[in-house]
C-alpha cells in the first residue's frame, strides 16, 4: 500500500492542528484520492474532540461494504476504480436528541460534521428566500408606484422634477436588494402595497362619482334655469300689460273693482291680500307653461281662498260627457261646470291642497265633508285620485268600506273604462264621469234630479247621507240633491 495522502478538502488549504480547530466552518464537499481509501490514518485524530472527527475500526467500516472475495461493494467490481464518490448522509440522532446534519465516510474514516453546519444551511436558505421575496416586493412596488404617483400628480396638479427621484426609491447608501431585512419589514412592505392599491381604487371611484354628480348638477341647473326663465317671462308679460294699461289711463282713470293687476296668482288663495274680498271669477296660473285660465273663487266662506272645481245648481249642464270633455272641462264657471281634469291636476300639483265638499238636499239639510289631502294625477296615470284625512258631518263616503273605496282609483267616463268592475263600465251604467271603484259609494257627477226617483241610482249620490238607509231597497225612492260644490285651497292657508 502506498503512502497515505491527506484528503483534499475544497475550500480549505490543509489539515493541520490550526485547521482542525476550524472544522466547524467546513461547508465544501470532500473528495478522496485512490490511495486514501485503504489508509487508516487520521490526520486529525489528535483533534477529534474539537473537530468532531471520529476514527472507526477499519474492520467495522469495511464489513458492511465488503464482499466475500474482498472486493468493495459499489466501487467497481473486479478491479480497483480510480476513486469512489463521497456520500453525505444523516448520522442518526446526535447526543442532544437532534438529527446530525451530515456524516462523511472516507474509508476507513468517518467524519461527522458539527450540527452548526445544518443551522448554517438553514440560515442561508432562509436568507436566500427572504432576498428573493424582497426583490419581488420591490419590483411590485416600483410597478404600482408609477401609476399611483401619476394619478396623484394628475389630481393634485403636481409635477415632479426630472432630476428628483420618486418617493420610496433607495439612495446609494440604502439597501436596494433587501439584504438584512427581517420578515416584519417584508410584511410592512406588503401592507404598504395593499394600502396604495386601495387608495388608487378609492381615487378612481371618487373621480367617477364626481363626474356623475357634475352631470346631474348640470341637468338640474338646466331644468331650474328653464323654470326660472318661464316664470320670468310670464312676469315680464304681465308687467308689460300693466304698464301699457297705465300709460293709456288718463288722470281721471276710474277705479276698477276687479283684481286685474295681481301678477300670476296660482290659485284663489293668492288673492287673499286684497282689501276687498268678494266671490267671483278670477284668473289663475298654476303653471306658467300651461297658461292662465278662469276659475270661480269663493272668497267669503270659511275664511275664503277656495278654488271651486265643480258645482251643481239646477241641472242646466249635462254631466254625461266623454273623456275629452272631462279632460278639458265644460259648463260655465259662473253656473254649473266641471273645471277639467288637466286643470285640477295643475292646481293640486302646485300646492298641497285640502278638499271641501258641500251638499244640500231638497229638505234643506246641509252637510260637508273635508279631506286634508287631495291630489289628482296627470292623464298618463288616468287622473288617479288621492284623498285622505276625513272630517265633517256628511260622512266619509269616499272610503265607505273595502269594496267601495274611491281612493287611488282611476277616472272613468262612459267612453273610457278604467274602473274596477270586471263585467262592465260603471261610467256608462251611471251616466257620468267619476273615480269609480266597482262601482261606487259616492258620485257627485250623476244626473241632476229635482225630485225623488226610482230605478238605477244614476243621480247625484253620497252613500253616507243621513237618510240613506231608506234607499237600500231597489223599489224605494232615491233622494236627490239640490246643490253640490267641490272646492280646494292650500293646506297651509291662513285667512
Amino acid at each position: 500500500m502506498g503512502q497515505a495522502r491527506k484528503p483534499a478538502v475544497h475550500g480549505s488549504s490543509s489539515y493541520g492542528s490550526g485547521q482542525c480547530k476550524q472544522a466547524h466552518s467546513l461547508v465544501s464537499t470532500v473528495q478522496v484520492t485512490p490511495d486514501d481509501e485503504d489508509s487508516g490514518m487520521s490526520p486529525c485524530a489528535h483533534h477529534e474532540d474539537r473537530a468532531d472527527v471520529r476514527v472507526l475500526d477499519p474492520a467495522a467500516v469495511r464489513a458492511p461494504g465488503r464482499r466475500g472475495d474482498g472486493r468493495r461493494a459499489g466501487c467497481g467490481g473486479e478491479g480497483r476504480r480510480p476513486g469512489c464518490p463521497v456520500r453525505f448522509k444523516a448520522a442518526g440522532q446526535c447526543g442532544d436528541g437532534e438529527e446530525c446534519p451530515y456524516q462523511v465516510t472516507l474509508p476507513p474514516l468517518t467524519i461527522q460534521l458539527p450540527k452548526q453546519f445544518r443551522m448554517l444551511e438553514k440560515t442561508m436558505k432562509e436568507l436566500q428566500s427572504l432576498k428573493e421575496t424582497v426583490k419581488k416586493l420591490k419590483s411590485q412596488c416600483q410597478q404600482c408606484r408609477q401609476p399611483a404617483e401619476h394619478n396623484l400628480q394628475r389630481d393634485s396638479g403636481e409635477v415632479l422634477p426630472l432630476d428628483q427621484p420618486a418617493r420610496g426609491d433607495k439612495d446609494e447608501g440604502g439597501d436596494p436588494d433587501g439584504r438584512g431585512r427581517d420578515p416584519e419589514s417584508a410584511a410592512a412592505l406588503l401592507e404598504m402595497q395593499q394600502k396604495m392599491d386601495r387608495m388608487s381604487n378609492s381615487l378612481k371611484n371618487a373621480r367617477t362619482n364626481i363626474t356623475k354628480l357634475q352631470g346631474r348638477l348640470e341637468g338640474l341647473n338646466l331644468i331650474n334655469m328653464d323654470n326660472v326663465k318661464s316664470i320670468v317671462d310670464s312676469k315680464v308679460e304681465n308687467m308689460t300689460a300693466v304698464i301699457s294699461n297705465l300709460s293709456k289711463c288718463s288722470s281721471a282713470c276710474p277705479s276698477q273693482s276687479s283684481p286685474q293687476f295681481v301678477m300670476a296668482p296660482r290659485d284663489c288663495s293668492d288673492y287673499n291680500m286684497m282689501v276687498e274680498k268678494k266671490n267671483g271669477v278670477y284668473k289663475v296660473t298654476p303653471e306658467p307653461r300651461s297658461g292662465t285660465f278662469e276659475v270661480y273663487c269663493d272668497m267669503e266662506s270659511y275664511g275664503g281662498g277656495w278654488t271651486v272645481l265643480q258645482r251643481r245648481l239646477n241641472g242646466s249642464v249635462n254631466f254625461n260627457r266623454t273623456w275629452a270633455a272631462y279632460k278639458e272641462g265644460f259648463g260655465n264657471v259662473r253656473g254649473e261646470f266641471w273645471l277639467g281634469n288637466d286643470r285640477i291636476h295643475q292646481l293640486t300639483k302646485a300646492k298641497d291642497m285640502v278638499l271641501r265638499i258641500e251638499l244640500e238636499d231638497f229638505q234643506g239639510v246641509r252637510e260637508y265633508a273635508k279631506y286634508d289631502r287631495f291630489y289628482v294625477s296627470n292623464e298618463f296615470l288616468r287622473y288617479r285620485l288621492t284623498v285622505s284625512g276625513y272630517s265633517g258631518t256628511a260622512g266619509d263616503a269616499l272610503h265607505f268600506n273595502k269594496h267601495y273605496n274611491h281612493d287611488q282609483k282611476f277616472f272613468t267616463t262612459p267612453d273610457k273604462d278604467n274602473d274596477m268592475y270586471p263585467s262592465g263600465n260603471c261610467g256608462a251604467y251611471y251616466s257620468s264621469g267619476w273615480w269609480f271603484d266597482a262601482c261606487m259609494s259616492a258620485n257627485l257627477n250623476g244626473k241632476y234630479y229635482k225630485e225623488k226617483y226610482k230605478g238605477v241610482r244614476n243621480g247625484i249620490f253620497w252613500g253616507t247621507w243621513h237618510n240613506m238607509t231608506q234607499e237600500y231597497y231597489p223599489t224605494n225612492y232615491r233622494n236627490p240633491f239640490k246643490t253640490v260644490k267641490m272646492m280646494i285651497r292650500p293646506k297651509n292657508y291662513a285667512p
